[in-house]
């Protein structure tokens, strides 16, 4: 009866999201054009059937699943594609295509992944599978280099970011290898007189997390996804220790690299200064970040509305920069609803993790809501200029087929989480009830 309950309520949802995104499409095209697009009636009809597709397969793989998850990732996802189309249209029709792949992916992980549990076993060959994946854009015939950064590879007309896949198994493994050291790393103390250090064996993942972070920056040039691995496995560490003072070693670590990445790397030299100063090159390499604040800013509490802003000035305003075209037509009450949407998102994810009782699942479900979050914060951060601008995307937001294929199956994996969790509690409560003595 919950199941059914939790079901219903997730469709009602959804189908309120697609009103939502499906009107603001509307608005976009007559702000932009004085006139109803013609395509919006196949074009809600496409969505809905994509997001229908979605939610039966969760109602018959995973009917105990948490009921906020699809529809928050959907409401994203819509919110995304009209921005992106009010931007470019055969962008837009690039990322519809991304979409269905991506549902497919979500409904497809649903079906093979049956027991998260099962995942524990192939830790060591998601941790090789995420090196490969890390490591092939750096081969002279796939690789492809854009804007400083190689972290592309190219298969034909096709291009696609391996590191979007890696992260996910990473994360299976930080969180089946942290199952089996954690209580050995957690007896590492550090008092002033007897400093009780990890077994340098154990502290083995350590380096090589930060090896690949390491790698990342400096044959790849890419600060961001290196500070989302790294975040990763820190956040990771902390939960499953304890230990606070694992933080603030791994990120002094981080911080090294990043220094010595900055002193060689005329790239990272260039981000950091205009994160400093941005207007000290307006016209250069400040352009995007003060042309982000003033698009933020022309849009004030309530925005200039939809499909009424100048978004062509910013550069790269489909990927890094949406969150400021959001800013500049929906204003300060748009953005906060997109933050709200995240941070229910994040707090849904977290709430999974919870409800878990096994190690490996708790960690799991902590490490992809923390990579959801973390990616979230670096680009949030880079707009605002809390952070130096680092080139990753918004979650089901921004542009980016890789990007929003891999996030689709990170919420596959969750829903799965969420299911097993209630099955479980379901058991116990079934075992529970019967009186002890009971045939």
């Amino acid at each position: 009866m919950i199941e059914r309950l939790r079901r219903n309520a997730e469709l009602t949802l959804l189908l309120m999201g697609v009103a939502v995104f499906g009107g603001a499409y509307a608005l976009a095209s007559l702000g932009r054009t004085a006139s109803v697009p013609a395509n919006v009636g196949p074009f809600l009809a496409v969505v809905v059937a994509l997001f229908v597709v979605a939610h039966i397969a969760v109602r018959r793989l995973a009917p105990g699943a948490d009921g906020t998850l699809l529809p928050l990732a959907g409401l994203l996802n819509g919110i995304g594609y009209v921005f992106i189309a009010r931007l470019d249209q055969d962008l837009a029709s690039r990322q519809a295509l991304w979409t269905a792949v991506g549902i497919l992916a979500f409904v497809a992980t649903l079906f093979f992944v049956k027991r998260p549990r099962d995942l524990e076993r192939y830790r060591y060959s998601a941790l090789l599978a995420a090196i490969v994946l890390i490591m092939i854009p750096l081969l002279p015939i796939l690789g492809l280099q854009v804007k400083g950064a190689r972290i592309w590879i190219q298969l034909g007309p096709l291009t696609f970011q391996p590191g979007e896949v890696a992260k996910l198994c990473l994360a299976i493994f930080f969180a089946g290898y942290l199952v089996e050291k954690r209580e050995l790393l957690a007896l590492a103390s550090w008092p002033k007189s007897r400093p009780i250090l990890p077994d340098p064996k154990h502290l083995g993942p350590v380096l090589v997390a930060w090896g690949i972070a390491l790698v990342v920056i400096m044959a790849e040039r890419d600060l961001g996804t290196a500070l989302l691995f790294f975040s990763l496995f820190m956040v990771m560490l902390w939960v499953s220790t304890g230990r606070a003072r694992y933080l603030l070693v791994g990120f002094g670590l981080f911080g090294l690299g990043a220094f010595v990445s900055w002193l060689l790397f005329a790239h990272v030299q260039l981000r950091v200064t205009n994160w400093f100063d941005p207007y000290s090159d307006a016209d250069g390499g400040g352009f995007q970040i003060l042309q982000g604040w003033y698009a933020m800013a022309d849009g004030g509490i309530a925005g200039r509305g939809l499909g009424l802003g100048l978004g062509n000035r910013v550069p790269e305003a489909e990927n890094d920069f949406i969150f400021a075209i959001i800013g500049e037509e929906l204003g300060l009450l748009g953005t906060t609803a997109i933050l709200v949407a995240f941070l229910l998102l994040v707090g849904s994810g977290l709430r999974v993790a919870i409800s878990q009782t096994g190690s490996f699942e708790k960690l799991l479900a902590t490490g992809l809501t923390a990579l959801m979050g973390i990616q979230a914060f670096i680009i949030l951060g880079g707009v605002t200029r809390v952070l130096p601008l680092t080139g990753v995307v918004l979650p089901f937001v921004s542009f980016g087929g890789s990007a929003l294929l891999a996030n689709y199956v990170l919420l596959a994996l969750l829903v799965r989480l969420s299911d097993d969790a209630n099955v479980r509690a379901q058991r116990r409560a079934r075992r529970s009830a019967i009186p002890v003595g009971a045939p």
